[in-house]
């Protein structure tokens, strides 16, 4: 099933400030770990992750450093920072009671018992 994209953008930083919260990564590695944990419902392009990467570095949510790789190439790693982490778990606040409320309106509104 095909996700409209701006369900997708509003979550992205979400999404992506999880990822980090498990470990460091770099730019392709966020790329494909989105994709294979999301069955390729998100698929981001470059161009679109690394300005959300550096916005999210100049506001102090992530920070990053670099480090050989593999194959002995230098690669730029992000990891969460203590503010990142705060905005995490308000995003994910803020995801759940969205969810909860867009599923009370689809299933027809809640029932209030009468006593």
């Amino acid at each position: 099933m095909e996700i409209d994209k701006s369900l997708i953008s509003g979550s992205t930083t979400m999404l992506l400030l999880k990822l980090l919260e498990e470990k460091d990564m770099y730019g392709y590695q966020m790329i494909e770990e989105l994709s294979t944990k999301s069955d390729n419902t998100f698929s981001l392009k470059a161009g679109t992750l690394y300005p959300l990467l550096h916005s999210l570095e100049q506001q102090g949510m992530v920070c990053c450093y670099e480090s050989e790789a593999d194959s002995a190439r230098v690669r730029k790693y992000y990891s969460i920072t203590k503010k990142g982490k705060g905005l995490l778990r308000d995003k994910k606040a803020e995801w759940q009671h969205f969810a909860f409320a867009v599923n009370q309106v689809l299933k027809g509104g809640t029932v209030h018992a009468t006593t």
